[in-house]
């Protein structure tokens, strides 16, 4: 059995076979609405149900609450119609037609800017041309089937290696094989493979907004890969930088934010801190990262937000800016950074 779905406000039209989510059968047919983990744990593809039924499958209380359910909110990565459906949703506008493939690579260099940090290099076949938007994320497809997502930190147009920034969760499956926790070890030369590019966090260019990154952690990667492209493209839009970490250890290119603070007249660079010990010897500020833009922007109503990393951060930069500094709900763009941990069955 199949079910029709129409899209309220540009009357689009595609069909969910029964083994599908509303998410999988859109990008199937053409149909680009934002998303980003897929598992039901950011939040990124969260939508309404005017009129139809609907089930959800696992995910998190995080990203759609039960009060969210009774007021007709859905999560399209993780529904299941049960009859035709009227959808509220927005689509994701220049995203393009590139072509969602899987890619052999090699492993290039294996990089430790950090003890926790991993920058890992793959090289791509001689005659591959792998094609994405800077912000957008690969997933490594593992031999039992599982996968795992990470985002791409160099600009599409570089020539040269894809850049991956892994974070160590210990006990995690993959990252404990890249960090040499387990055996056997991840090594250069090594063959991997991957599919991408996914993800509908890139760059809106039809905006001229001044924009506010907002980064924790690794969440750095697909935003070094837009403010790159931004620089190649020579778009001269006003760009604030916000990175924040436990203690400054955690911002393991803060150079290269600060040669950029020097090389881009309308860049500003704010590191933020939360944990810094006493012999970090940290002067700069302190406190969540997302509250720090706050405490700077207390009116967002004509910047445009783009933020990335955990999704503790992400979704109180999502309530907050919209709730309390009168961000538009359309101008905040994320990508969460998901693990097991993040989804909670529900």
């Amino acid at each position: 059995m199949s079910y029709q779905v129409t899209l309220k406000t540009s009357g689009k039209q595609f069909t969910v076979n029964q083994d599908e989510t509303l998410l999988e059968a859109a990008l199937r047919q053409g149909i680009k609405l934002p998303y980003g983990c897929k598992n039901g744990a950011c939040g990124s593809c969260k939508g309404k149900i005017i009129e139809g039924q609907v089930t959800h499958g696992q995910h998190s209380e995080s990203a759609l609450s039960k009060s969210d359910e009774t007021t007709g909110s859905t999560l399209f990565c993780c529904a299941h119609p049960q009859s035709d459906l009227l959808i509220e949703a927005r689509e994701v506008q220049g995203a393009g037609d590139i072509a969602i493939r899987k890619v052999p690579c090699r492993v290039n260099t294996i990089e430790r800017p950090s003890h926790d940090v991993t920058i890992l290099k793959l090289q791509l076949p001689a005659a591959e041309r792998f094609q994405f938007l800077a912000g957008q994320y690969l997933e490594f497809l593992l031999k039992d089937g599982q996968r795992r997502a990470y985002s791409i930190a160099n600009a599409p147009d570089q020539e040269g290696p894809l850049e991956l920034h892994i974070r160590h969760l210990p006990g995690g499956v993959f990252t404990d094989f890249v960090f040499g926790t387990s055996s056997p070890a991840l090594k250069e030369k090594d063959i991997l493979r991957f599919e991408g590019p996914l993800g509908s966090f890139f760059l809106r260019e039809d905006s001229q907004k001044p924009i506010v990154f907002v980064a924790a952690g690794t969440g750095f990667a697909p935003i070094k890969s837009i403010i790159e492209q931004m620089q190649a493209k020579k778009i001269q839009r006003p760009i604030e930088l916000y990175w924040g970490g436990r203690r400054p250890g955690d911002l393991y290119l803060d150079d290269l934010c600060k040669a950029w603070q020097k090389e881009i007249p309308n860049l500003k660079y704010i590191p933020v801190i939360s944990d810094a010990l006493e012999e970090d010897a940290w002067s700069g500020r302190i406190g969540f990262v997302h509250q720090a833009v706050m405490a700077d922007h207390p009116d967002m109503k004509g910047l445009q937000v783009y933020a990335c990393g955990a999704p503790v951060m992400v979704n109180a930069a999502r309530d907050d800016f919209s709730s309390k500094c009168h961000l538009p709900e359309e101008e905040f763009f994320a990508d969460s950074f998901t693990s097991a941990a993040d989804l909670a069955t529900n």
